[in-house]
């Protein structure tokens, strides 16, 4: 295994020891003991304190993609009109997941440079096609770009709309989630991203809208939502639940919480301005364009000039820091720092830079 002593790429974070050594607790069976349920719950609470909601909260065993996938399957069933408003790799792609289990998918589309504008495009599209649920990216972490959702979440309230639908893997924690205020039914995140916890739980929220259409729709297989909206009174899940898993997620919640939401999201504010400022001082180009919001969860930049992704990877990685490429068009373009979660450390950054510079 090759470990790296500046990781910043953005996710799979850092793991920081309070939340790592959770996972060398004994733990008995979440099947059989009301502790764990009482600990499901605790976890619940503070879950809905980051994404701003008083909507239920199920956690899953599973990375991030699992909620992505399982809010889709759990709520669509062949022919439902599904509207993608897309930015980048992942609005794209959900688009794509989307069709690919049957719904009838329109896709308002924005270059992976732009985040989510024109808003009257978007409403002619809403009121022309009627769809059962609108989609959205959050942090578009492959383009280092965040989408504002309280206008879309307007549209969606005005038009009725029976389904927002929000990836927030990458923002969540790191950024202001506001789900109840932007009329988001289904909010989903990870753990692996502003947390800092290992890449093997997911979470979501569920608004009461969105209960009734899964219980309509009742799918059944691995990935339903449908089995967790009494789990924890019956205290039956629908397979063995990880209790380390929830421990680490209730653990890592606990830390957002104690430093404070808002202390939270100017740290990561601050960090990447710096990120920003220095590699504009170094000549290398930022994107997205000015017209895009950049998140302040991942700083996008273009390759330097006389370099090729893997040159620059590869020299990077010779002195001790390894960051992220890209995806889709903008792969073997730009390079990505993730500072995220553990990773929105100023002296981590302050060290990125260092190699960065010294790299050209």
């Amino acid at each position: 295994m090759q470990t790296y002593p500046i990781a910043m790429v953005p996710g799979p974070v850092v793991v920081p020891d309070a939340i790592r050594n959770v996972y060398l607790e004994p733990y008995g069976s979440g099947d059989l003991e009301i502790e764990f349920v009482e600990l499901y719950t605790r976890t619940q609470r503070r879950l809905k304190a980051i994404f701003g909601t008083r909507d239920d909260i199920v956690i899953q065993s599973g990375e991030g993609m699992l909620a992505l996938w399982s809010a889709l399957k759990s709520c669509l069933v062949p022919g439902d009109r599904v509207l993608a408003v897309a930015t980048g790799v992942f609005g794209y792609g959900i688009g794509e997941m989307a069709q690919s289990i049957g719904a009838d998918v329109k896709i308002v589309g924005f270059s992976y440079d732009e985040t989510i504008n024109d808003m009257a495009r978007i409403e002619a599209a809403i009121a022309e096609f009627k769809p059962r649920m609108i989609t959205a990216v959050h942090c578009e972490t492959p383009s280092g770009t965040l989408n504002p959702l309280e206008e879309l979440g307007r549209l969606k309230h005005a038009y009725r709309v029976p389904l927002f639908y929000v990836d927030t893997v990458a923002g969540a924690g790191g950024v202001p989630v506001l789900a109840d205020d932007w009329h988001i039914d289904l909010c989903l995140g990870g753990s692996q991203k502003c947390l800092s916890a290992p890449p093997d739980m997911s979470f979501l929220s569920v608004s009461p809208r969105a209960w009734e259409i899964i219980d309509a729709v009742g799918y059944v297989g691995y990935d339903a939502l449908k089995p967790f909206q009494h789990a924890v009174e019956n205290r039956l899940f629908p397979y063995t639940p990880s209790w380390q898993g929830v421990a680490a997620l209730f653990t890592a919640a606990g830390l957002l919480l104690d430093e404070g939401l808002a202390n939270s999201f100017n740290r990561h504010d601050a960090v990447a301005r710096l990120c920003r400022q220095r590699l504009v001082e170094m000549g290398i180009d930022l994107f997205p364009a000015p017209k895009a919001i950049p998140s302040p969860t991942v700083t996008a930049a273009v390759i330097p000039e006389g370099f090729t992704w893997d040159t620059w990877d590869r020299r990077l990685r010779d002195h001790g820091l390894v960051v992220s490429g890209s995806y889709g068009p903008l792969a073997e373009k730009i390079f990505r720092l993730g500072h995220m979660g553990a990773q929105a450390d100023r002296a981590l950054v302050e060290q990125a830079l260092e190699v960065i510079a010294g790299a050209l």
